[in-house]
């Protein structure tokens, strides 16, 4: 693995923060050494594509808030993230802005009582479309991976479904399970 590779494990951001704790990405990028940041490109409803409607189990083409991200390293971009909502949990609310969240979206779900119990998660390997190659800035002949994401509550109700993509040179995903 080069010294570029970042090795990566969804576990922080699927844990809301403490009061005042940053979010888990500007911590962990900090704690290697770096500078995380994300830009948001867009927040609002939208059409549910039929990925994601399957992940929030509702009809293609109902309406969902999406927040639409670039992920930056040290200001290069990183991964571009999707993360949409039920309109019943997000209408109205600041996942709906393009306003940062102080602590993050899982912090501020937690805060309306949506609390993630149980995460599904589907990686794929492919080509990057042209959009996806020029906002990563990659060569024509690198692979992404794309990371679906369905974080489900207490009652298995699903309450934010995320869709990553992510240079596949640049990632390394760590898994750690417990048993029993």
């Amino acid at each position: 693995m080069s010294d570029s590779t970042w090795v990566s494990t969804s576990m922080p951001y699927l844990t809301p923060r403490q009061a005042g704790q940053s979010d888990a990405w500007g911590e962990e990028a900090a704690a290697r050494g770096g500078k995380g940041g994300q830009r948001i490109t867009h927040a609002g409803e939208v059409r549910a594509p039929e990925g994601v409607a399957a992940l929030l189990g509702v009809a293609a083409g109902d309406v969902v808030v999406v927040r639409r991200r670039v992920i930056q390293l040290d200001g290069e971009p990183c991964e571009l993230t999707d993360t949409y909502y039920p309109v019943s949990i997000a209408r109205g609310t600041r996942l709906a802005e393009k306003g940062k969240i102080p602590g993050g979206a899982v912090t501020f779900l937690a805060g309306l009582g949506h609390v993630g119990v149980r995460v599904r998660e589907d990686v794929t390997a492919r080509m990057p479309t042209a959009e996806e190659r020029e906002a990563l800035r990659l060569d024509p002949d690198e692979p992404v991976l794309r990371l679906d994401r369905v974080t489900l509550d207490g009652e298995d109700r699903p309450i934010q479904a995320d869709v990553m993509v992510m240079p596949a040179h640049r990632q390394r995903l760590r898994y750690e399970m417990g048993i029993g």
